[in-house]
């Protein structure tokens, strides 16, 4: 075991900019492991679940709470904090926060894993009376919609450039909406040294 200086991990990644830890810790362990291999594929709960219950991946970022019954799990230092992005010149823009008042009526673009888990909760009894326009499972894609005009993208505050330039503008949702982000792994999974290794890492970072 003490010969090790490498080896392949695999993940399967939702979309957050909380990623950043992750990679900040992959970025630390190949100090240590140089010959460290890891390979990203992107995805929803859905998609990625389905990669880590056939043996595809050794860890898999869920923006949802996991089955516990399933998977072991370790929490993000962090939260995702919800908002709206649209075009820039939206009367919208001139608000600091928005309501789900603000949200009727409106052409809607969110994914349908939050369409039915996140959003509901938030909206309470109002949700029935938003409009969801199109599902996108990368924001970048719904993004270049809304740049466009057709609707408003909810999504996660940090995925897309609003800055200046951008033509977007990010407003966050009131009352505040916060999502975290799990790393899960598979009951009674048996890792490769490297893998076991990294999760140790993880752990006493992660607490």
């Amino acid at each position: 075991m003490d010969d090790i200086t490498g080896g392949d991990i695999y993940f399967g990644l939702a979309e957050s900019h909380l990623i950043q830890h992750l990679a900040r810790e992959i970025r630390e362990f190949r100090r240590q492991y140089p010959d460290l291999r890891y390979h990203i594929t992107s995805g929803d709960t859905e998609q990625v679940t389905e990669k880590l219950d056939k043996g595809l991946l050794d860890f898999a970022v869920l923006a949802e709470a996991p089955n516990a019954a399933k998977y072991e799990a370790l929490a993000f230092p962090e939260v995702d904090v919800w908002g709206l992005v649209f075009s820039a010149g939206d009367p919208l823009s001139q608000k600091e926060t928005i309501t789900v008042d603000d949200l009727i009526g409106l052409p809607l673009f969110c994914s349908e894993q939050s369409w039915e888990n996140d959003l509901p909760a938030w909206c309470g009894d109002k949700m029935r009376e938003l409009r969801l326009e199109g599902s996108f499972r990368l924001s970048y894609n719904g993004s270049m919609f809304a740049k466009e005009g057709l609707g408003y993208l909810l999504t996660f505050e940090h995925l897309i450039d609003t800055s200046a330039a951008s033509g977007l503008v990010f407003r966050p949702l009131s009352p505040r909406l916060e999502t975290k982000l799990y790393l899960i792994w598979k009951k009674y999974q048996v890792f490769s040294p490297i893998a076991e290794r990294f999760l140790r890492k993880l752990q006493e970072r992660f607490i």
